[in-house]
């Protein structure tokens, strides 16, 4: 597995795989050819079925068009076997004569892959990628999962999760002042500050709930605006983790050390996901990036309160589990919705879950590996009408 900086990306929204993927290979394919005196993009399956809405095309163009024409082809419904995020990038001389064809896949949470090879901006540093592996590692050692990531990757991983916690908390403090209508067709108004206030005038449960709801909503509605972010594991997903763990903070006093740890226990469930499944939701619904997140900030958040590595393994396996099957199906094409509810809901979940796993010894039937298993292959049999393409499910006749 690679590092957790491979998984928590700083960068602007609207989408990991549809925004940030996009520009950095326009970055990667700019600084090959800046001799170039044209560029061709054609966008393929999923990026090109969601990508006006996901302003796929402004984040190439913005890295392109400075230096040379560049043109782009939509071609939503030709899907390459390899990943449904494909595109491919052509340079030109003066004569118009194709200098290099590229084809590069924006595999989810920012990352690209050539065909079959991930383009490796970090070494594999965890010898285990299965939690089974580490959990039964943390009962024989005695230490917990946030101990494994700091073997695994160093203590320098610290101030780079101190740095995404910064920019996770910024997000929802900017979200929680901006009101007005998000970008696009749908004129969708923002919700966070409403929610925000409204729970400030009820007690205890229903405000500690309200609070969760509009820290999520902030988050998102940042990040469906084009705002800074850290994917969590992705920029749709982008609320539910630091909703989650601002809550906590703000609430029960937990030190930015400990959230940092708690960081460290998320990521490594993102990841283990990410090795042997998918984050993706173009590949594999919203199972993957929502159902991940929510798994990820459940663990989190049962590390917080003393949970053993068994009760958090259950925490982050109850989760997935229950979002099982998601589709992935943004209205329009856009992270609003049902994206932006989503987050919220799902941080509540993950709440529920450390909850949950908490009155228990974690001993359960279903391991976490099992439903990341499930996950991949619910997400291999899900129609492609259910996997980003806005052609289906909640998107149909929009």
């Amino acid at each position: 597995m690679k590092s957790l900086r491979e998984l928590y990306r700083i960068g602007v929204g609207p989408s990991s795989s549809h925004t940030m993927g996009p520009r950095y290979a326009a970055q990667l394919f700019l600084q090959r050819h800046p001799e170039a005196k044209a560029f061709e993009v054609t966008l393929f399956g999923s990026l090109a079925a969601t990508g006006k809405g996901h302003m796929t095309d402004k984040a190439i163009l913005d890295i392109l068009q400075p230096v040379a024409p560049t043109e782009i082809i939509w071609k939503a419904h030709l899907f390459f076997p390899f990943h449904p995020n494909a595109m491919t990038f052509k340079s030109k001389d003066e004569k118009g004569n194709v200098t290099e064809e590229w084809t590069v896949y924006s595999i989810g949470g920012g990352a690209l892959a050539e065909e079959g090879e991930q383009l490796v901006e970090t070494p594999d540093i965890y010898e285990m990628t299965k939690l089974s592996e580490i959990m039964y590692w943390c009962e024989q050692t005695g230490h917990n999962y946030w101990e494994y990531v700091e073997q695994c990757e160093g203590p320098e991983i610290w101030d780079y999760l101190a740095t995404c916690w910064e920019v996770m908390k910024k997000s929802i403090e900017r979200g929680l002042e901006h009101e007005g209508v998000l970008p696009g067709p749908l004129n969708l108004r923002r919700k966070a500050a409403t929610y925000f206030i409204k729970a400030k005038g009820y007690k205890d449960s229903l405000r500690s709930r309200g609070l969760v709801f509009a820290y999520a909503l902030a988050a998102t509605e940042e990040n469906a605006s084009g705002g800074e972010i850290v994917t969590a594991p992705t920029c749709g997903s982008c609320g539910v983790v630091p909703a989650v763990l601002y809550h906590l903070q703000k609430n029960h006093d937990f030190s930015d050390t400990r959230i940092y740890r708690a960081l460290a226990t998320a990521g490594l469930i993102g990841n283990i996901v990410k090795a042997n499944a998918s984050i993706s939701g173009a590949e594999a619904g919203c199972q993957a990036e929502v159902g991940v997140a929510c798994s990820m900030a459940s663990a989190a958040s049962c590390q917080l309160f003393g949970g053993s590595p068994a009760q958090i393994e259950y925490a982050a396996e109850m989760s997935l589990e229950h979002h099982l099957g998601m589709t992935c199906d943004p209205v329009c094409g856009l992270v609003q919705i049902p994206c932006i509810e989503r987050n919220a809901y799902a941080a509540a979940q993950a709440l529920d879950a450390n909850i949950y796993a908490s009155f228990t010894d974690g001993h359960h039937r279903v391991s976490f590996d099992k439903v990341v298993k499930v996950m991949k292959q619910t997400g291999n049999d899900l129609p492609s009408l259910y996997k980003e393409t806005s052609e289906g499910g909640l998107a149909k006749n929009y």
